[in-house]
């Protein structure tokens, strides 16, 4: 990753959801200083230099206005900026980004209600047909993706939306099942802040609401990182989140 580093803060753990990514992130070689859901984050984060910066299932309350304003300088500046969905990302159930220095630096609008949809019907993700780095090794027709959940939100003015969730009500008519299409949202927004990339998934990276995407593909990928489990994804799950942060961390 040529020095560079990832401060990855969020996922409760890297005994509980965090050993997905930071399993993924040491299998390529990264270098990644983490922050458990529970711990603030403190200046001495900052002591390093980062090339990404990663919000996942982390609230709000754990990061300071002062610190965020710091965070938001170097993306300004070309570091990486990056939030995953989860129950404590965005507005969520106690995530609380709304209004903070890091949301006005999000490609997307973030509610001021809870933003939280669980889905017990089928919700397919699809690319929305712009070319980016992101999204266009990947077979999002041919073999397109299910989650289970996501947080709402609105892309902003000058963002890309690279992905929309597609939510269906199944039902069966006889033996046979069918597909009603319900309602499509955006799942991946994209945009600058100043010299940085700025990336905005609204489902998360770990089980639940990641759901069957955590399996995409027909190969398997094992990972594990310093203190955490290992993990088995599918591979074109893991192609999907290298892609996501090498372009946020401008590395493609």
């Amino acid at each position: 990753m040529n020095q560079s580093r990832v401060l990855y803060c969020g996922d409760t753990s890297l005994g509980g959801a965090a050993a997905y990514l930071a399993g993924l992130m040491t299998s390529w070689g990264w270098n990644f200083t983490y922050m458990p859901s529970d711990q603030q984050l403190s200046n001495s984060e900052l002591a390093a230099e980062y090339s990404l910066i990663i919000f996942s299932d982390y609230p709000a309350s754990l990061a300071k206005s002062s610190l965020q304003d710091r965070l938001i300088e170097r993306v300004t500046a070309g570091t990486g900026l990056l939030m995953i969905g989860g129950w404590e990302s965005y507005h969520g159930l106690g995530g609380d980004w709304d209004g903070t220095p890091v949301a006005d630096a999000l490609p997307v609008n973030i509610s001021s209600e809870d933003d939280r949809r669980n889905c017990d019907q089928p919700v397919f993700v699809q690319a929305t047909g712009i070319s980016h780095p992101i999204t266009d090794s990947l077979p999002w027709s041919e073999r397109p993706p299910l989650i289970g959940g996501f947080n709402a939100f609105s892309p902003k003015t000058d963002s890309q939306t690279l992905l929309q969730a597609m939510r269906f009500e199944a039902r069966f008519a006889g033996v046979i099942p069918s597909l009603e299409p319900s309602l499509t949202t955006p799942l991946l927004v994209t945009a600058s802040h100043g010299a940085g990339r700025t990336a905005a998934l609204a489902t998360d990276v770990a089980p639940h609401w990641i759901g069957p995407m955590v399996d995409w593909g027909t190969e398997r990928v094992t990972a594990c990182a310093d203190g955490a489990g290992d993990v088995e994804v599918g591979n074109l799950y893991a192609a999907f989140f290298k892609n996501l942060l090498s372009w946020t961390a401008k590395l493609t």
